[in-house]
């Protein structure tokens, strides 16, 4: 046996059993000498050593479970609760049934109620509801004690709300008629037009203040209609509709009227001081039941008309809100739903109440609205897989509306929410994740990105944006880079988009033509492609693969990067340097226009060549009868800037009708984009598993199986 090699002595060195052995007797004696603090300071620093080795890491996972609305959610809650244990029903010294059945002009002539009986009988309603929840949990508790009140009926008719404030007409009736009436009282109680109608001109004519607690009493049931059991029917549907018609049309007139403030008054300020006089305390339970009722009617109520006409009214009676803290936070919660989820006037009325409570209130109102705003914001955007343009530009425009009402508050805010942008977009670009690329290629990333482009945009002449104008800047190209294949051609469009507004707006030049250029010369595999679905890139962000060897996703390549070239053309188009500017995408575009023999495709191409090449030439001509030299910035700055301010170069023409042929476009492409349908002879797969934005469910996808074509077996 010879002698063995360096590589085996190596070898049997560190691995045989008696070194090992050794090894591990060495160690137990090593051990020894040391104290237990040594061995623990040991311990810390090998500790510090692993977690500075996964430092990286650990930054890259950690934000992973955050959401993009992090920054707002610690204003998002409601934050008052209503200490009132009333269920919004107004005490009245008078029969209401005989009242709805009959003449409601005589009954409402005997005496007055006083404001001391009131408060006395609003007390005693506040202590039966408080009775009344302790009877309903008692009775899920011990179903016997539901028995015991099925027997004695006139304990249940307290518990229902049946308040009788004339003690001679308990004891002239008896206790047994009480109990048949409490019995029957639910389908006797019918209300009519005409019993409205008296109780409207009571209150316009006489000013019958009992008239108008009636008429809220039965305006709080009709709100509650069908959400709760109530004892008042309604004689048909054109006595609901004049009952809430007439109450939202004239409750804010008459509340103003028994305060004594104008009808133009719209500060908070004049109901504040009026809070602690004797007249504020006889109508304030007359105001809390008008806004609860009309809360519960927006909440209960489907038809955009009807909720827009209440919005439009209730916007008059905002003042009211200063003193019923927690019914503004249930306003605010409700009109920002409406905003989110509804559309046309229904969206418009709602956002109208939303920055006046966030300019009329204090700054705790602004930093509720705007957080709430901006996760309702973000939830209708995961909600829907291809996004309605109109609705979400309405909303991005609101927002910034409401953003700009404090631009300092909301800056800190952006700046945060961008920050956690860039984390998601580092996360994709260091591990190139799934969950990452989902993440970012969804609307929510995107419609926030366009959110704090709008502010940008809105905002950067008045205040100072500049750092956070660079920082969405390399947050968009970071974008941009992540996504270079054809599938994400609409996210690349959108992310140039963003790019040309913010050039537009702050006049900082942004180089974007390589990014359209890329777009515009990708060549389809496979020769002449197929007519193919109907596609929109401002509806989608990722396009499925069947769709990219189509005629029609290379007309939208095209059209569409003309339209982004043109737009970042016309921005410069009267620039003194504009001729360097257009040399590179000029070579660019005519190569791509020489390579092409379609002629659809050529025309449009070469139409945008002929108008850059007389701007060139335009600008150039101008630019040689200057006598300034490159160094006298002012002058260059002026420089064509009358022709700037009429638009009347043949190039801004050109772009009116490159704007006029993407609006016809538009107008003719669905909201929403049809997918391709598969060859039955391929691969079968469930459409339901793709979806608009092109992401797939890979468990389901991967379980599927090819179709075996099977022989006939053989005679």
């Amino acid at each position: 046996m010879g002698k063995l090699g360096k590589k085996a002595r190596k070898f049997a060195k560190k691995n045989l059993p008696s070194v090992l052995r050794d090894r591990r007797k060495k160690k137990a004696l090593f051990k020894k000498r040391y104290s237990s603090k040594n061995v623990q300071s040991n311990v810390e620093d090998q500790a510090k050593l692993i977690d500075h080795s996964n430092e990286r890491n650990t930054e890259v996972e950690a934000f992973e479970d955050l959401p993009l609305e992090a920054p707002f959610i610690e204003n998002d809650c409601d934050g008052v609760v209503d200490s009132s244990d009333s269920d919004g029903y107004l005490s009245e010294d008078i029969s209401y049934e005989n009242e709805t059945e009959s003449e409601p002009g005589k009954l409402l002539e005997g005496d007055k109620c006083t404001s001391e009986l009131m408060m006395q009988n609003i007390k005693i309603q506040e202590n039966l509801a408080v009775q009344k929840r302790k009877l309903e949990r008692l009775k899920r508790k011990d179903p016997s004690f539901s028995k015991f009140l099925e027997k004695h009926k006139d304990i249940e008719a307290m518990q229902n709300g049946v308040v009788f404030s004339d003690e001679d007409e308990m004891s002239n009736h008896g206790r047994d008629s009480v109990t048949e009436d409490n019995q029957g009282k639910n389908k006797g109680r019918v209300l009519t037009v005409s019993a409205i109608s008296s109780w409207c001109r009571l209150i316009k004519e006489e000013h019958k203040e009992e008239a108008f607690v009636c008429l809220l009493n039965a305006y709080r049931a009709a709100c509650h209609y069908g959400a709760e059991s109530i004892g008042l029917r309604f004689q048909n549907a054109e006595t609901f509709c004049s009952l809430v018609m007439s109450v939202l049309s004239e409750a804010d007139n008459i509340l103003r009227g028994l305060l004594g403030l104008s009808s133009s008054s719209y500060k908070k300020e004049a109901v504040l001081e009026l809070k602690d006089t004797p007249q504020w305390v006889n109508v304030k339970p007359l105001i809390k039941s008008y806004l609860r009722s009309t809360l519960s009617l927006l909440d209960q109520v489907t038809d955009s008309e009807i909720l827009a006409f209440a919005l439009t009214r209730l916007r008059d009676s905002l003042p009211f809100f200063a003193a019923f803290p927690y019914l503004l936070q249930r306003l605010i919660k409700t009109t920002i739903h409406l905003w989110a989820t509804g559309g046309g006037m229904l969206s418009s009325a709602s956002f109208s109440i939303v920055l006046d409570v966030a300019s009329l209130f204090t700054t705790d109102c602004f930093d509720n609205c705007l957080a709430k705003a901006f996760v309702a914001y973000l939830a209708q955007s995961r909600a829907t897989d291809i996004v309605n343009n109109k609705h979400f530009q309405f909303l991005r425009n609101s927002l910034v509306d409401l953003c700009s009402l404090d631009v300092q508050k909301s800056l800190s805010k952006a700046t945060v929410s961008v920050r956690q942008l860039a984390k998601v977009l580092q996360w994709g670009l260091r591990t190139k994740k799934k969950e990452a690329l989902q993440r970012i290629c969804s609307w929510e990333y995107a419609n926030c990105i366009n959110l704090w482009v709008g502010f940008i945009a809105r905002n950067e002449r008045d205040y100072d944006l500049q750092a956070f104008f660079f920082t969405m800047v390399q947050l968009i190209n970071g974008v941009v880079r992540l996504f270079p294949g054809p599938r994400y051609f609409p996210l690349r469009l959108n992310c140039i988009q963003w790019l040309n507004d913010l050039s537009n707006s702050t006049g900082v030049f942004i180089p974007i033509t390589s990014f359209v250029l890329d777009v515009l010369e990708y060549k389809t595999v496979g020769g002449r492609g197929k007519p193919g679905p109907t596609l929109f890139f401002q509806s989608v962000l990722k396009l499925p693969k069947s769709c990219l060897k189509s005629q029609t996703f290379q007309d939208e390549c095209i059209t569409s990067a003309i339209e982004q070239l043109s737009s970042h053309f016309l921005q410069w188009s009267y620039h003194i340097s504009f001729p360097e500017l257009a040399t590179v995408p000029l070579i660019r575009l005519k190569k791509f226009n020489e390579s092409k023999t379609k002629e659809s495709l050529c025309r449009a191409v070469k139409h945008l060549i002929e108008q850059v090449e007389k701007n060139v030439d335009s600008v150039q001509k101008k630019r040689n009868e200057v006598a300034f030299s490159p160094n006298d910035h002012q002058s260059v700055e002026t420089f064509l800037q009358f022709e700037k301010s009429s638009l009347s170069s043949p190039f801004s023409q050109y772009y009116r009708s490159v704007l006029d042929k993407a609006a016809l476009r538009g107008s003719h492409k669905n909201e929403k984009i049809s997918l391709p349908r598969r060859d039955k002879s391929k691969r079968k797969r469930d459409d339901s598993l793709i979806n608009v934005s092109g992401h797939k469910d890979l468990d389901t996808v991967n379980g599927t199986k090819k179709r075996v074509k099977r022989r006939a077996p053989k005679a």
